[in-house]
């Protein structure tokens, strides 16, 4: 393992084309899910000038009809903050092909006589989690800078305290590491949507002093390494400037490259899915092994085979900073949390409409929060997987 190095993230913001795709996507899943416990989704969305398309598989109960569905849509955009020229929340066109869930999956996945629900899709998935820097939740630390920029801008434009910004945005930050640890930043990259009339000075003043104000004390950007806006102009965004569509944003979502991904997306899918129930269940397990102080960095990988209950295995990689038996680690994994789709949904709780806050800003490096929000982001099995050594 390389100790010695340069490493880079991005993050994208709520308004970027992409993004605004995957709230409408979670915003649907949790408005299915308020209905129904049960309900099933796979809901994909695409944007562009003045146009939303949903469409995808799901099983819903009678109360929630296209009118419902479109209300929700249009009250997702008006808080992401889109009332402009070329996209309008109240004036946007909506087009709805969501249809029934295919019986074929769902019979691989509903309980049947003498046969135990099963995963709604074949896959492998990752989880991730790293010491490497106090204060990012477990995360690595140039994705958790580069959706806290992100994050403030949100709220300076939220809170009108900048009224140039608009909803676009995208951030980028390297760090250099030595020893396997971050010690200063290299280069920060931040574009942001703005109004016609404010000039390029205001807009990097007032980057500047984001990014100074979310790096860690002592580290600061040199002037030559920081880009704002680097083409110059940002007038035209989000999807009047740039089509979007659900789960283009896979690596943003996750650990921002520092680990391997299984390619699966999230947003819109319902905890049936493996691809989503179970990149959370391998988030926690590999965040409550580093909390427990077992190991500086854990991934765990799961595989599952469609209408399949167990996974198919189990992978451990501590990337030889493990304090005890890493085999036997790897191996109590599933005795510490049942890895089925019904046991991670039953342990996570995962069956409530809790998904839109992590459609942006990433799903991981998150604190758990009010209403059951990030559950995977507990560390309440650190005590039993020390107590296994």
């Amino acid at each position: 393992m390389r100790k010695n190095y340069l490493f880079t993230s991005e993050s994208v913001s709520e308004g970027h084309p992409d993004k605004v795709c995957d709230s409408i996507s979670d915003t649907l899943l949790d408005l299915f899910l308020t209905h129904d416990p049960q309900a099933r989704s796979a809901v994909e969305t695409m944007v562009s000038t003045d146009r939303v398309i949903i469409c995808g598989e799901a099983r819903l109960p009678e109360t929630v009809d296209k009118h419902m569905m479109e209300e929700a849509v249009r009250q997702c955009i008006k808080n992401i903050g889109y009332e402009q020229k070329g996209f309008d929340w109240q004036t946007a066109d909506i087009q709805n092909y969501i249809h029934k869930q295919s019986s074929d999956i769902a019979r691989g996945v509903d309980e049947q006589e003498n046969k135990e629900e099963g995963a709604g899709d074949q896959g492998i998935i990752f989880g991730y989690a790293t010491n490497e820097m106090d204060g990012t939740e477990y995360s690595p630390a140039t994705l958790f800078l580069s959706h806290a920029i992100l994050k403030e801008l949100a709220r300076l434009r939220h809170a009108g305290e900048v009224k140039w910004l608009r909803p676009d945005a995208k951030s980028q930050v390297t760090l250099r590491y030595e020893n396997g640890k971050p010690v200063d930043v290299d280069t920060v990259v931040v574009s942001t949507q703005h109004t016609e009339e404010v000039s390029y000075e205001e807009i990097r003043a007032t980057v500047r002093k984001v990014v100074d104000q979310i790096l860690p004390n002592g580290w600061t950007v040199d002037e030559k390494k920081f880009y704002v806006n680097p083409t110059g102009r940002f007038v035209i965004g989000g999807p009047d400037g740039d089509t979007g569509l659900t789960g283009r944003k896979i690596i943003v979502d996750t650990y921002g490259g520092a680990i391997a991904h299984g390619g699966g997306a999230f947003s819109g899918k319902d905890p049936t899915k493996v691809d989503r129930s179970a990149a959370y269940a391998t988030r926690y397990l590999a965040k409550n092994i580093v909390a427990a102080g077992l190991a500086d960095r854990a991934m765990i990988q799961l595989a599952y085979a469609i209408g399949v209950a167990k996974p198919l295995a189990v992978y451990l990689d501590t990337f030889g900073t493990c304090k005890v038996d890493e085999d036997k680690l790897e191996k109590i994994l599933p005795e510490v949390m049942d890895l089925t789709p019904r046991g991670i949904r039953t342990h996570l709780e995962l069956n409530r409409p809790i998904y839109l806050p992590t459609s942006r800003y990433g799903h991981f490096g998150r604190a758990p929060g009010v209403d059951g929000a990030f559950p995977w982001e507990k560390t309440d099995l650190a005590d039993k997987l020390k107590a296994a050594f």
